[in-house]
């Protein structure tokens, strides 16, 4: 097995559990740094293997599948949450998983998460655990109404939640949402959403690329800016917590922390995802160095160069088959750097691609340059959802 602290020679094999677009983008970044890279996925022809040198076609907790791929490979890594980790620890037996199955297991759990924050002193909206209808009025009477309730178990993109705006819709909320148990979440007053993606090699060096600004559409995040334009002493204070959650972690590879900013100006640790990030893609063509390369630099045991910005930033989703249809003027659009992920069908709400936009450092436009930077992709962004809270 090889050993934690020792980088893995050129040509080493970097096992990628996860066939999605952010295995597709680690593989190239893992190239760009000579390793090779094999994906376990249950779907033969996904992102990642269009890109990658080799692929185990099993199912995430068949132990057949698991085995073979661990001997084929020297480290391994994941690109999404929603595995077993389970999985991982009997990945581990064979080779290093990096980010370790302890922090998949907290990070896949939103009661695990919110309980983990708290210990380490992470500043969090009011919340509650809901197991049966007495907890779920507690719930409500702790942290007020309106609240949301949320599965804590495979949700994203806004999926996996339910808002209740008034005591006589809760046990319906509560009936319509599985499995149990569920967390309530208190709805919060914000001005923003941010993200900080931080990456620490096994050395414990922490680097942490400028928090940006998040905005959604449909529950699906829209845009990310970058810088995010808040206030400096708030940009540091971000900077600080995510290095906390990473370090209280022992984090090998990459992690994204979302955070509310509220109308006060206090911070407030939304969740974290231990692996690359939506949030982050603007790191590809804004900096040296993006979130694939620095997730793959720690897996792999390299050192991890500061995390530096040259331009300014915009990160524009491309989602399902209306964002698709606009490509010929994508393409054809000065300034836009378009990054595919090699999906064959564009269904509704699904992530096909997205495209970054540079400025100079320290140049990023306000609302209306946004909107004429976009382009033929700014009618949907002009209408930006206000009302997202802990989402």
């Amino acid at each position: 097995m090889t050993s934690l602290h020792s980088p893995l020679k050129p040509n080493a094999v970097i096992g990628i559990v996860g066939g999605g677009q952010l295995g597709r983008m680690s593989a190239v970044a893992a190239a760009r740094l000579g390793f090779r890279t094999h994906i376990l996925t249950p779907e033969a022809n996904g992102p990642a293997a269009q890109v990658s040198h080799a692929v185990t076609c099993g199912k995430y907790d068949d132990p057949t599948a698991l085995d073979a791929f661990a001997r084929a490979v020297d480290v391994v890594t994941f690109e999404f949450e929603n595995i077993s980790a389970d999985a991982l620890d009997r990945l581990a037996k064979h080779c290093p998983v990096h980010p370790s199955g302890h922090i998949l297991r907290i990070s896949q759990d939103r009661l695990a998460e919110k309980t983990f924050f708290a210990s380490a002193g992470i500043p969090l909206a009011p919340w509650h655990p809901v197991t049966d209808v007495k907890t779920l009025h507690e719930a409500a009477e702790k942290v007020g109404l309106p609240l949301i309730l949320k599965t804590t178990r495979n949700g994203y993109d806004g999926k996996g939640q339910r808002r209740v705006h008034h005591i006589h819709d809760l046990e319906e909320a509560f009936n319509a949402l599985a499995p149990h148990p569920l967390v309530a979440e208190g709805m919060v007053d914000f001005a923003c959403e941010i993200s900080v993606m931080v990456a620490r090699g096994a050395d414990g060096t922490v680097r942490c690329f400028d928090p940006a600004l998040n905005r959604h559409w449909n529950g699906i995040l829209d845009l990310t800016l970058a810088p995010a334009p808040i206030d400096p002493d708030i940009a540091t204070q971000a900077i600080k917590l995510a290095t906390t959650i990473a370090e209280k972690l022992e984090l090998v590879g990459i992690l994204g922390v979302e955070m509310f900013v509220d109308c006060t100006g206090n911070l407030l640790v939304n969740e974290m995802a231990p692996r690359p990030h939506n949030s982050g893609h603007w790191t590809m063509n804004a900096c040296p160095q993006d979130q694939f390369d620095m997730h793959i630099r720690a897996v792999a045991g390299l050192p991890l160069p500061h995390a530096v910005r040259h331009s300014d930033a915009i990160m524009k989703n491309l989602v399902g088959p209306e964002d698709m249809a606009l490509l010929p003027q994508i393409m054809a659009t000065q300034g836009f750097i378009p990054h595919l992920y090699g999906k064959a069908e564009a269904r509704v709400g699904r992530k096909m691609g997205h495209v970054n936009i540079l400025f100079p450092y320290g140049a990023l436009p306000g609302n209306l340059g946004i909107q004429d930077a976009l382009g033929p992709l700014a009618t949907k962004t002009a209408a930006v959802e206000d009302e997202e809270s802990a989402s």
